[in-house]
């Protein structure tokens, strides 16, 4: 009876936070943004299922009723994604729905599975209250906005976080059959290979670790004969994403510019000069104040003062810096984070974090990176297990986040660049 009621609790937090943050998606894409005028760059959207797809919602699209194409030059081709969430996609599609309504279904299934798994694997290792704060963090996070849209991300959340559960539990062919999925959904699924190793050489876990850690690589090794067989490539998934990302290694130019956009502004950075004299002036005052805020915080302040006067410094720099501070914070954040929480967290946990940092830093590219580091779960649940500590400040994190999210969906919607 505990168990079932256990199972009943897990089913209805999980699910009230996906349909709270999805009812939110939905409000924010189909009423707010086709009221809005519209704006630079950007369309007002239709109230259809067209609201839900863009930028790489067309490759999935094309594959699922296409195929892929490849050819060996720098344009840009549907080769570079991986296979399994448009094939889902076309099994929705021999059922008589129209692909549009077929990729977003799939992609919220996966996504609600994916809190599901999360909940369950979180409330076994750190209680109830981690649970609902990691769950509450993957559901309202602003990039949650792509387990909703025409995105791969919440078939790969639901497949890494369960392979990342299984190895915890040494459920070995589980994790093998979920890693599988996981590689054949996203590059990303590398780091679990790597970080599945490590943790079964450090844990000492004997054959079958190391077999299942193997057998991950699945997805990618059959894709990787896929592309053979079809286009003479055995890395033609490799090859195509050069298109995105030109270069590899640690990006350290791209990394100063973001930088500099956040203390000196966008426009200082491109003209080499200050042409605007306020975002400099007010990135200081920002910091000088919350130095002095974190100076005085012991002299009549009081706790409660002092940590509202830092969320809103950080909102204030968010409005200031944008889209650059949250690239910096997703990565760099992140690694702190686990860094911090080190030996709370399981070492698969902490170890599948690094290594999936590590793979987007020496990527190349600067490109959507706040959105590669959402899918990488260990960072939402070293955050749930910290705000499980800080309630206070997980509240004024889901403020922070409901606001972003809503942002963020009107954006898609009116296709403008998110993430």
């Amino acid at each position: 009876m505990l168990k079932g009621n256990l199972r009943s609790h897990e089913l209805i937090f999980a699910i009230a936070m996906w349909l709270l943050s999805r009812l939110l998606i939905a409000i924010a894409m189909l009423l707010i943004a086709p009221s809005l005028s519209t704006p630079p760059n950007g369309i007002v959207p239709t109230v259809s299922w067209d609201v839900f797809s863009a930028w790489d919602s067309v490759f999935y699209e094309k594959i699922a009723t296409s195929g892929y194409e490849y050819a060996p030059d720098s344009h840009k081709h549907s080769v570079a994604f991986f296979p399994l969430f448009p094939l889902l996609i076309r099994g929705f599609i021999a059922l008589g729905l129209p692909v549009e309504v077929a990729g977003t279904l799939v992609n919220n299934l996966a996504f609600l599975g994916a809190l599901i798994v999360l909940y369950r694997w979180i409330d076994e290792r750190h209680g109830v209250s981690a649970a609902r704060w990691a769950t509450a963090v993957l559901a309202w996070c602003p990039l949650s906005l792509f387990g909703t849209v025409i995105y791969s991300e919440g078939l790969y959340l639901l497949f890494s976080t369960a392979a990342l559960g299984a190895f915890d539990r040494k459920h070995y062919a589980k994790a093998a059959i979920c890693g599988t999925c996981a590689t054949a959904a996203r590059p990303t699924g590398v780091a679990l290979i790597l970080a599945f190793l490590i943790v079964a050489w450090r844990l000492r876990s004997g054959t079958r670790a190391y077999l299942a850690s193997l057998a991950t690589g699945a997805g990618l090794l059959l894709y990787s004969l896929y592309c053979k067989l079809q286009f003479g490539d055995y890395l033609a998934f490799l090859h195509a994403q050069q298109a995105w990302r030109p270069t590899t290694g640690f990006n350290w130019q791209q990394w100063w510019k973001m930088l500099m956009q956040i203390s000196v502004g966008t426009t200082n950075w491109k003209y080499g000069s200050i042409k605007d004299p306020w975002h400099p002036l007010l990135f200081l005052l920002i910091v000088g104040s919350s130095y002095l805020l974190w100076h005085y915080r012991f002299r009549g302040l009081g706790s409660t003062k002092t940590d509202y006067g830092f969320a809103f410094l950080g909102l204030c720099l968010w409005l200031l810096a944008g889209d650059p501070l949250t690239d910096v914070v997703a990565i760099f954040g992140g690694a702190y984070l686990l860094w911090y929480l080190r030996t709370q967290l399981s070492p698969v946990t902490i170890i599948y974090g690094f290594c999936a940092l590590g793979l987007l830093l020496v990527s190349g590219s600067t490109i959507s990176l706040n959105r590669l580091a959402y899918g990488i779960v260990s960072l939402e649940i070293a955050l749930g297990v910290l705000l499980a500590r800080y309630p206070r400040w997980g509240y004024i994190v889901m403020v922070f986040f409901t606001i972003l999210l809503t942002s963020f969906a009107v954006r898609f919607a009116q296709k403008q660049w998110v993430a």
